[in-house]
């Protein structure tokens, strides 16, 4: 039963994706063109994201799923240099290439060799990431 739900929930957001223009590379880099021809119909997306977001961190706290396993928690507030530093790298790519890995995913149901060549590097970048931020606190702790 969880595993329906976990299919309908992904195509539910698949679907958002793609009737919101998140997939449209075009669409997320002209949000991004703020100085340019610049599209705000994005900032109705994100809010529609964050605001329920957090009414559900709200909600769940102290609940369990009706499906098993626990609600994440929020995020913790602080800022820190791996927030930065990973906010800003993930800036960069979603800004050159006009996707993050959500409407990425969802990209590859209309085919294309550049989604298929950036879903493949952004899984790379995924499992090379932990052993270089291992490596990197490792050097920091020494000096």
């Amino acid at each position: 039963m969880r595993a329906v739900f976990a299919f309908l929930s992904g195509g539910l957001f698949g679907a958002g994706l793609l009737i919101s223009g998140m997939t449209d590379t075009r669409k997320v880099q002209g949000w991004l063109d703020i100085f340019g021809a610049w599209d705000p119909t994005l900032a109705f997306v994100m809010g529609g994201a964050i605001i329920p977001m957090a009414i559900a961190w709200r909600i769940t706290v102290g609940r369990t799923p009706a499906l098993g396993g626990i609600f994440p928690p929020a995020p913790e507030p602080k800022i820190g240099s791996k927030l930065v530093v990973g906010s800003v790298l993930f800036g960069m790519g979603w800004g050159l290439v006009g996707l993050c890995p959500g409407p990425s995913i969802a990209s590859l149901s209309y085919g294309g060799l550049g989604g298929i060549v950036f879903l493949a590097t952004m899984i790379f970048g995924m499992m090379v990431a932990p052993p270089v931020r291992a490596k990197l606190d490792a050097i920091a702790t020494q000096a």
